[in-house]
């Protein structure tokens, strides 16, 4: 074992794709416009009461001011300007309660909406997408990257949202206060502006890369995890330590970079705030005092009231301007930092969409599996209750008729080349027949093209030439689900799912009685160990029944098969993981399953396909015998030295 992953395949490009969080807005707003128009609202309140304290804190200094002169007069301002104040803030309060209860419920229901898209669209995706993507990879599709967007959702698009508006409110007041010290205002902000396009843009560089690399550390994580027996029976652990290393190393340096620039802006940003208050205090002191109270102050609102310059700049307005220019520095540092949290969203989005996007499984099948029965002339005719007869159901769009064709088992391979890529042929010319009730066994050495075979009678891969007919029909008419349905099929590496052993059991068939789930454990030589278990056929199972034997796991995977009740079964190296002794009680129900169906057997054991009506020798994806294990052992070939035990199988 080289190690459990060497490279990180099915990462996307090294860049976020156009319009990324244009069509996630675009989403969100399709599934949650009412309650966003809501919060649209309640955030502009929110964002303008919070943003007029400059106007409150002039009139409030002036009120004072004239306090100190004619009490009576000055107080009763004093409490007018306090209580909406007051009002303001409060408005403030409720608008962001109300807002952040909404963004709460819409947040995580998106997130679910979304994992419920994602999970489905993988139950539409072609088994060649899972062949090519690391599982651990795709787990950061519902981890990492999910978890970024619910930030971006509930935190960075309310704080940007709010922070722009507060931007405007501020700066529309600053403005009609004093357009000098405006200017003095945009003068920081440019500063700002400036250095945040160059940290910040490195920054959202390192956070994509970032995102990546996340996936794929959690890809070798979860390889190294399943094949951590492999790693110490083979002593793998420093080889696989400084595997991990490496990825880690690449995930730590793209992190390290994009944290580095992110932590470097804020405290720029927020010196340059400071520094920009100071200079406006210096300013606005130094006129004040240059002027000394002369109407010579310049502002927006002088010039539309009067058409000249006639406000005077006065203490109560420098006191307010400085007070709003450290809050508008602020929001503009605020707005900067998001850059981060959108860049890391635009990552995750794009690696969303990318599994949103695959192109699904392909069928256009249209002939489908109906349960059938006789008519009083002996015809076939649907029905739709369950009567232990199959048929094919075939619609002719030449004349708009249906026929209906017994369900048999009749599988034919005609001339089959096949290739995972299509410069890369692995099957050639491969033609066979299995008529019902036949015991076909596929033998050769590993990568000899068996299990291959079996992959295109169930379309789990499309062949590149020839034909596949199931009862006389190309497979190609057959709906994917009806096909596969009609199939029972058996791995060499079993799946146990979370549940009980009923469950995975009747998994095979998920209207099977208890009755039907007892006789197929029996079949399968499995109801003794089942009901030695503490609970019997409720006992759990969990972590891929860990709690269980691999010879007790294979019974479970054969007595699933054994309930699909399936007229065709694939046994795909189904007695490897079983000793001796199992495996002749396996053999024995495996034998009663297979009565009167037709069944592909591939095994290493030839012990375990001498009484099969043909035996298939493949070599290099090729059939390079074939015959009953008789007429094989007659010819005296390869089987006969695989058999003799001349040459063993790799």
């Amino acid at each position: 074992m080289a190690g459990p992953m060497r490279g990180m395949r099915g990462v996307p490009a090294q860049k976020a794709p156009k319009g990324t969080t244009k069509r996630l807005l675009k989403l969100l707003l399709s599934d949650y416009k009412k309650q966003l128009i809501v919060v649209a609202v309640c955030l502009i309140l929110s964002a303008v009461s919070g943003s007029v304290g400059g106007i409150f804190m002039k009139n409030l200094y002036e009120e004072i001011e004239l306090a100190l002169v004619d009490f009576a007069a000055g107080w009763s301002g004093v409490i007018t300007c306090i209580a909406l104040m007051a009002t303001t803030y409060l408005i403030n309060v409720t608008a962001t309660f109300i807002y952040t209860q909404i963004m709460a419920r819409v947040t995580q229901g998106f997130l679910k909406k979304t994992r419920e898209k994602m999970f489905n669209k993988m139950q539409t995706l072609p088994i060649r997408y899972f062949d090519t993507h690391t599982h651990g990879n795709i787990m950061s599709y519902y981890t990492n990257d999910i978890d970024v967007l619910r930030m971006l959702i509930s935190q960075t698009i309310p704080a940007l949202c709010s922070s722009v508006i507060t931007l405007s409110v501020v700066f529309g007041t600053m403005i009609s206060f004093s357009l000098w010290l405006t200017l003095v205002v945009l003068f920081g902000v440019f500063l700002m502006l400036t250095v945040t396009k160059k940290v910040g843009g490195g920054s959202a560089k390192y956070f994509l890369k970032m995102q990546r690399s996340v996936g794929k550390l959690e890809g070798y994580i979860e390889e190294s995890m399943s094949g951590e027996k492999v790693i110490k029976v083979f002593n793998h652990e420093d080889e696989a330590i400084a595997d991990f290393d490496k990825v880690n190393e690449d995930w730590f340096e793209n992190a390290y970079q994009a944290h580095k620039y992110a932590n470097t802006l804020m405290p720029i940003l927020n010196n340059i705030g400071n520094m920009l208050y100071v200079l406006l205090a210096f300013v606005g002191g130094a006129l004040l005092i240059w002027f000394n109270g002369r109407e010579w102050n310049l502002s927006i609102s002088s010039l539309f009231a009067t058409g000249s310059i006639t406000n005077v700049l006065t203490i109560p307005v420098v006191i307010s301007f400085l007070n709003m220019a450290r809050q508008f520095s602020g929001q503009v540092s605020q707005v900067s930092n998001q850059i981060n949290a959108i860049a890391m969203a635009q990552a995750g989005a794009a690696r969303i969409f990318t599994i949103l996007d695959e192109q699904p499984e392909v069928d256009e099948g249209y002939v489908t599996l109906v349960n059938a029965t006789y008519d009083e002339n002996g015809n076939l005719t649907e029905c739709d209750n369950r009567t232990g007869i199959w048929a094919w159901k075939h619609p002719h769009k030449e004349d708009g008729t249906i026929t209906y064709t017994l369900l048999r088992g009749d599988i034919v391979l005609e001339e089959v080349d096949f290739g995972y890529v299509p410069e890369k042929i692995v099957l050639h010319d491969i033609s066979l027949y299995a008529r019902p009730g036949q015991k076909v066994a596929f033998v050769g050495a590993t990568g000899a093209g068996k299990t291959t075979i079996t992959n295109l009678i169930n379309r789990f891969y499309d062949i590149a030439d020839g034909k596949v007919r199931y009862d006389g029909i190309n497979i190609n008419k057959i709906k994917k689900a009806d096909l596969r349905r009609s199939l029972g099929i058996v791995l060499q590496d079993t799946n146990l799912f979370t549940g009980t052993v009923m469950e995975n059991i009747r998994y095979g068939r998920l209207d099977a009685t208890d009755e039907e789930v007892y006789a197929a454990a029996k079949l399968a030589n499995a109801h003794d160990f089942i009901s030695r278990l503490p609970e019997g056929y409720q006992t759990m199972l969990t972590s891929d029944g860990a709690n269980l034997s691999q010879g007790q796991r294979q019974l479970l995977s054969i007595a699933r098969a054994a309930v699909a009740d399936a007229p065709v079964m694939i046994l795909d190296e189904a007695t490897s993981s079983i000793d001796t002794r199992t495996e002749a009680l396996v053999q024995k129900g495996t034998d009663e399953l297979m009565k009167g169906r037709t069944v592909f057997v591939i095994a290493h054991r030839l012990s375990t396909v001498q009484n099969a009506d043909v035996i298939m020798v493949l070599d290099h994806g090729r059939i390079i015998e074939r015959g009953s294990h008789a007429d094989l052992i007659a010819q005296k070939g390869k089987y006969y030295q695989l058999y003799t035990g001349a040459f063993e199988l790799e």
